[in-house]
């Protein structure tokens, strides 16, 4: 079974090598612009050694002062061209690599922003943030420190033991006698800082899930002085991060000063055998052996030598981090948890008329939420919806928005069947307040607008007059340039509601939908916008979603939900008169 799964990793890690690939294309030019840098490189570096020996072997033996400035001017000229190289290598792989993960960055915010809200509703925010911030940061790191450096790496040792073996094959064996040694360590090395990696990134995802998900409920945490509990999750969260990135320190603590000492063994052995040779060469009897230039060229080779074999490690998991991120990404960038956007009409005059016939949905299977529901609005009136909570009124609207597909029956806009529209269009004519009002960190206008530029100053002035909202932001400090903070933390909740208001005006949407629109509002702000609802709704099709039945005794029809299915149907007198479920909500709300 463990050879299975490691084939199989093996696989996946080509596949997924693959699939990074496409991103890199558009910058193909520089790519290979890049791999050609490598191979120069590679090819450079084992010069400088060939020209020492040379320099002492050629001319300073035979005392040729200027054959000896010829070689150092001609190591000088290496040593410039190996700069320039490394600069250009190094920025290249940095560059090539900011540039793939500001385009993975951007391909996996339109692919999130495309996701339904089943997908939203399983999946932790701070997991989707490691994935777009953390995970796609480790790719950066693949490019500038990982696949390029590691194959100037691997072609930096071809190379040496290339130009060692054609100096003196018998030096390289003696040289490269604790090459295994090195091999094996490295080996288990990068076995084991590989688990540890892996260990480390999930630890970080745990600590962003964590951190984002109780900042955001830091108000419910406080309410219920539940500090102590949440502070001890979130140091055993912590205590396991540190582990884990512990655990990579003592690998790493390990194994370079095992490898230097493996090191300085080969060089312990090259002295050892090479300067044999040196004592024999200056005795009387000359023998061809290496001499002292071959010596020194060889310390410096082995040097090189092991310098990349330590960092082969180091890079391979390097890489294979970018691939574990690689893969989580794939992994979203695949997800194809969306409403399929299949229409080709746009709405460009809606008038407003909605239908739902024999509709059934459920969020989990067999477990339904809706059944059969039918029911019809004519343009421009007024549809409340009445029940308990759970009775199946949010999911109405939902369903009509399109955040969730039907699985019987039809939705009919202006007689036409909702999946025939595009999202964006549908969308777009269908405005919402809801109860709990989200308000970026931005200005006020800012989230009036919510960015769009061409909406200008006369309407929102105009809406915001109407709702009653201009009087409060002109009192504001730069009014309505004012950062309303995280989530409209600096406003009350009834000044958050009517900005919610304002905004709904300013898009001017043919279909509104008001669900419990003024529930947390308190009775002198409810009174001020009720108003401003009614001119909302004047001329549109309005669905209102309310426990106050006060606020929908107007409504042109009433549909009374439970359990998802449609009880009672009318007008307010027509269902006060039948004396049934909606009579005895309206009696038992007036008692108190």
């Amino acid at each position: 079974m463990a050879e299975t799964s490691g084939t199989t990793s093996k696989i996946v890690d080509l596949q997924v090598l693959r699939k990074l690939y496409r991103f890199i294309k558009p910058y193909r030019t520089t790519f290979y612009f890049l791999v050609f840098l490598t191979i120069f490189l590679a090819i450079l570096a084992p010069l400088k050694p060939k020209i020492v020996q040379m320099a002492v072997d050629n001319y300073i033996a035979n005392g040729d002062s200027a054959g000896l400035v010829n070689m150092v001017l001609l190591l000088l000229l290496l040593l410039i061209a190996s700069a320039i190289v490394q600069y250009l290598h190094t920025y290249l792989s940095g560059w090539i690599g900011q540039y793939i993960i500001k385009d993975i960055r951007v391909k996996l915010y339109q692919h999130i922003l495309r996701l339904s809200l089943p997908f939203f509703d399983k999946t932790p925010i701070g997991r989707l943030v490691t994935r777009n911030i953390s995970d796609v940061e480790t790719l950066s790191n693949v490019f500038s420190q990982g696949l390029a450096a590691l194959i100037s790496d691997l072609l930096q040792v071809l190379f040496i033991v290339g130009f060692m073996l054609w100096m003196s094959w018998k030096l390289t064996l003696v040289s490269l006698a604790t090459l295994p040694l090195l091999i094996l360590s490295t080996y288990i090395f990068k076995e084991k800082i590989k688990v540890a990696y892996k260990e480390v990134r999930n630890a970080v995802s745990k600590l962003n899930t964590f951190v984002q998900e109780h900042i955001t409920g830091m108000s419910i945490v406080q309410i219920f002085g539940n500090e102590k509990e949440e502070l001890t999750k979130f140091m055993v969260i912590n205590k396991e991060h540190r582990r884990a990135n512990i655990k990579t320190v003592l690998y790493y603590s390990i194994y370079f000063p095992v490898a230097e000492l493996i090191q300085a063994s080969g060089i312990a052995l090259l002295i050892w055998y090479g300067a044999r040779d040196v004592l024999i060469n200056f005795s009387p009897v000359q023998t061809d052996t290496a001499i002292v230039g071959t010596l020194i060229a060889f310390i410096m080779y082995i040097q090189m030598f092991f310098r990349p074999i330590r960092m082969i490690a180091d890079r391979f998991n390097t890489i294979q981090l970018g691939i574990v991120s690689t893969a989580r990404i794939m992994e979203l960038l695949e997800n194809n948890n969306f409403v399929v956007d299949e229409g080709e009409l746009t709405l460009n005059q809606l008038k407003g008329n909605i239908q739902f016939k024999q509709v059934d949905f459920s969020y989990v299977q067999d477990q339904p939420i809706l059944k059969k529901i039918d029911f019809k609005v004519d343009a421009g009136q007024t549809l409340a919806l009445v029940g308990a909570t759970g009775a199946g009124k949010s999911s109405i609207i939902n369903l009509l928005n399109r955040f969730y597909d039907i699985e019987k029956g039809e939705i009919l806009l202006d007689e036409i069947n909702i999946k025939e529209i595009q999202l964006e269009s549908l969308r777009k004519n269908i405005g919402m307040v809801l109860q709990d009002v989200f308000l970026f960190s931005a200005s006020i206008w800012d989230n009036i607008t919510l960015f769009d530029k061409s909406i200008d100053e006369e309407r929102v002035l105009k809406a915001s007059k109407l709702v009653g909202a201009h009087d409060f932001i002109m009192k504001l400090p730069e009014d309505y340039s004012y950062n309303v903070m995280e989530r409209g933390a600096t406003l009350s909740t009834g000044q958050r509601q009517l900005l919610s208001f304002v905004r709904a005006l300013v898009f001017d949407p043919k279909v509104i939908i008001l669900d419990e629109a003024t529930a947390s509002v308190d009775s002198e702000t409810e009174a001020l916008i009720q108003y401003a609802i009614d001119q909302l709704m004047k001329g549109r099709t309005a669905i209102v979603i309310a426990h106050r039945l006060s606020t929908i005794q107007k409504a042109d029809q009433i549909i009374v939900l439970d359990q998802g299915e449609i009880i009672e149907k009318g007008d307010h007198e027509t269902l006060l008169k039948k004396g049934g479920h909606y009579a005895h909500l309206h009696e038992v709300q007036y008692q108190n």
